[in-house]
């Protein structure tokens, strides 16, 4: 009963972090599970179904941008990540954290592992699972504000996103507490 747990969003300039954790039947049949950042949105789509239908328990947590610029992001992603964990339907005996640091307060023996998400296949399919729902979240705000191009950048720091911040200002989606944003707050009399 191993957990894999993974987050997506850390390096976003708007939206959500999202974190999941998943564990793994033994027997699963998973062909092509690798890190999420590896595989076509088709792929991860394809596996994302997969993957809920296979794994003996999934979950995922968010944590928001309002949260993360009171929190910082890394605390934000640790947060996610254990909200995660502590909202399996099944206990794991184990968990394995892609990246180098476990959040705090955990109930179960933890590893981190950096480059988990190409090593460990549960640590792979969360990293999916997590992306995959962040991907979804920031193609509905696309819909809400399509002149910033969320659904094409999912909020990463792009010219589109850049030019967009500039013509259209700064939504609550945004992280205040990142640098580009940060910048243009200033230059905001």
């Amino acid at each position: 009963m191993i957990a894999g747990v993974d987050e997506a969003g850390r390096g976003a300039w708007a939206g959500n972090v999202v974190a999941a954790a998943v564990i793994l039947p033994p027997d699963y049949d998973l062909p092509y599970l690798n890190d999420s950042k590896k595989l076509s949105p088709k792929r991860r789509e394809q596996l994302f179904h997969a993957i809920a239908e296979q794994a003996l328990a999934w979950r995922y947590a968010q944590v928001s941008a309002a949260m993360i610029d009171q929190i910082n992001i890394h605390q934000a992603a640790l947060l996610a990540m254990r909200l995660a964990i502590d909202a399996l339907s099944l206990p794991p005996q184990r968990i394995l954290i892609d990246g180098k640091f476990l959040p705090p307060d955990l109930l179960y023996p933890a590893q981190a592992i950096i480059d988990g998400d190409a090593l460990e296949p549960a640590i792979a399919a969360a990293s999916i699972m997590a992306k995959v729902i962040r991907d979804r979240q920031l193609i509905e705000l696309d819909k809400q504000y399509p002149q910033y191009g969320f659904a094409a950048h999912k909020g990463y720091g792009t010219a589109q996103h850049s030019r967009a911040l500039r013509e259209y200002g700064i939504i609550a989606e945004h992280r205040r507490s990142y640098a580009p944003i940060k910048a243009l707050l200033r230059e905001v009399p």
